[in-house]
């Protein structure tokens, strides 16, 4: 019996990332290849006429598991009864702006957002919050949907997480897909901490530590650290455009797992709504290494953290910490 349709927001879709996005999920990459989809797009006015392009090329593509494109500069309209939300649209830090400028308007963007998820969505609707500041942006439509369970909105470090297995991939010499368990700690910028501490290769003689591996502690706690940090500003470097297609395929990733479940002894990295585990910061929005199953994300608990990798984990928590309350300080 073929499944019920499952409906997915994409916001700021006719932009670069949402375009990446619409036909991996049309194709089945972000549910399964046997989940039906009806897509939800959701754009600003000016970008309205972009959006209705996008449409059109969606209907063109003749995607078999695509039952139904709602394109639309309505936020009631675009979070009717959805059940994935993965909120893409935000305001681009540009040149000459402050920190606090940036934050007030995505905080007003996130707040107006919340509300239409909170009272049009699905119940249980699973949100993931991609636009910078992609933690912070979380714990604002966090605080203003307050029905929709915390455990249900995430923001997407899946970039960085994937950023880390490619240059250790690359490092080694080997499949990316071998390579499994690095963690993205914290906040999704340059304070991350991407930590191999935990990670592995497959090798054929089995499963190696990638630090026994590489053999080089000197390029592991500096160079790989600032280079998954640095990627983004580096691809903006090189393309003259912030990262879209790796941004869109690790949206896919991050969804999919949530959904469908992580593969047994592998975990993966989310920005998830903290409860102090590992000493991180309380009630913000902090990276952690999880472990799915049945819809339900669980953070990874008993690793051991040694004493450069708490440095790490208490910076990016107190950059997070700051990011609240600036954020915080833009509502009243």
């Amino acid at each position: 019996m073929a499944k019920e349709p499952v409906r997915v927001l994409v916001t700021g879709a006719a932009g670069q990332i949402g375009y990446a996005l619409v036909p991996m999920i049309a194709r089945g990459v972000m549910l399964g290849a046997d989940q039906p989809v009806i897509l939800h797009m959701l754009d600003i006015p000016p970008a309205a006429e972009a959006l209705n392009g996008v449409k059109m090329e969606l209907v063109d593509a003749a995607f078999p598991l695509l039952k139904g494109v709602v394109a639309t500069t309505d936020a009631v309209e675009a979070c009717t009864g959805v059940n994935v939300a993965v909120m893409v649209g935000g305001f681009p830090r540009k040149e000459g702006m402050e920190r606090k400028d940036v934050m007030s308007k995505n905080v007003s963007i996130y707040k107006s957002q919340a509300s239409a998820l909170e009272q049009h969505a699905a119940p249980n609707c699973k949100v993931l919050v991609v636009a910078n500041p992609a933690n912070t942006n979380a714990l604002i439509l966090k605080e203003f949907a307050p029905s929709i369970p915390a455990k249900n909105i995430t923001c997407l470090t899946r970039l960085d997480h994937n950023r880390a297995l490619g240059q250790i991939s690359e490092k080694l010499n080997v499949q990316v897909s071998d390579v499994k368990n690095v963690i993205i700690w914290g906040n999704h910028s340059s304070t991350q901490y991407p930590d191999v501490n935990h990670a592995t290769v497959m090798t054929p003689s089995g499963e190696k530590p990638v630090r026994e591996l590489v053999k080089d502690d000197a390029w592991l706690n500096g160079e790989f650290i600032t280079t998954v940090q640095q990627r983004g500003a580096a691809i903006i470097k090189a393309r003259k455009l912030s990262s879209a297609l790796s941004a869109a395929s690790a949206a896919c990733d991050h969804i999919r797992d949530w959904v469908l479940g992580t593969p047994e002894g592998t975990w993966v990295s989310m920005g998830v709504y903290s409860d102090g585990s590992y000493n991180a910061p309380a009630g913000v929005i902090y990276s952690f290494p999880v472990t799915c199953k049945n819809g339900e994300w669980t953070i990874v608990q008993g690793l051991a953290i040694d004493e450069f990798s708490r440095k790490k984990l208490d910076l990016t928590g107190v950059e997070l910490t700051e990011e609240k309350e600036l954020a915080y300080s833009c509502l009243s």
